[in-house]
């Protein structure tokens, strides 16, 4: 955060003081000697986002192949060498422009993965539980209590927050969280997604990369979101307030 002096209107009286301001850098990715992306992001847990990022758009199966990642915050550059050749061309070429905050990119389409298979996955949480780790993931964040300028992702157990991420980006924030699980080798498959924002088909892609089989959000869905999520068999759970939740898809898990 970085302080900036300004002026608040408060019923029509005008006050100068200082406020803490979120900030965001242009973060440059260069793999196996080619550059890839650029991402306006949160200038913390780099090495997560890049991780993440990476194993959302397929680049990365596990940690396994990175070979080495190197941040440099003095140019905002972050060069990584991963197994194999070198970056397809089509691949490279193939990049859609996300919905999200912070200029995201994906290279891939997530309708995409409609076809891929259904998770079958016998998890069941209990809604109590669900909204009592929305309200403590509500107030995990600082910075977004003083600034309101950032999004916060988190992965989680029923019963507890495992990891925690905010960035500008809401895409940002679940691949720095899915970039730190990759860390700890964490598994997914019994896990749950958090997020502070909506839930269009680019977020749902991420959890489906996971076989991931809940994500919860305080935003709504859009509805290619929910066609992706009934088609995958995977919960998607929005629009969570207090004690009322809905339920756009495998409401089985939900009890």
């Amino acid at each position: 955060m970085e302080p900036f002096e300004i002026t608040t209107v408060d019923s029509g009286i005008r006050e100068r003081g200082i406020v803490p301001i979120s900030e965001e850098v242009p973060l440059t990715i260069t793999v196996n000697g080619r550059e890839l992306a650029t991402l306006l992001c949160s200038p913390e847990y780099l090495r997560n986002l890049v991780t993440g990022f990476l194993f959302t758009n397929g680049l990365i199966r596990d940690i396994s192949s990175l070979r080495s990642l190197t941040v440099d915050r003095d140019r905002w550059n972050v060069t990584v060498d991963i197994e194999g050749e070198g970056l397809d061309e089509e691949f490279v070429f193939k990049r859609v422009y996300t919905s999200g905050c912070g200029k995201g990119v994906i290279f891939h389409n997530p309708l995409d993965l409609i076809n891929r298979k259904r998770l079958e996955n016998d998890m069941r949480v209990n809604s109590t539980d669900i909204t009592a780790l929305m309200k403590t993931f509500q107030k995990r964040s600082e910075e977004h209590q003083r600034t309101r300028g950032v999004h916060s992702g988190a992965l989680a157990t029923p019963q507890e927050i495992l990891i925690f991420r905010d960035d500008i980006g809401r895409h940002n924030a679940l691949d720095k969280v899915l970039g730190e699980a990759l860390y700890r080798e964490v598994g997914f498959p019994d896990k749950i997604l958090l997020t502070s924002g909506r839930i269009s088909s680019e977020i749902l892609s991420k959890v489906l990369r996971c076989q991931m089989p809940l994500i919860v959000a305080v935003g709504a869905p859009t509805n290619q979101a929910v066609k992706l999520a009934r088609q995958a068999n995977l919960t998607l759970v929005g629009r969570v307030r207090g004690d009322r939740m809905n339920v756009y898809s495998g409401e089985e898990r939900i009890y």
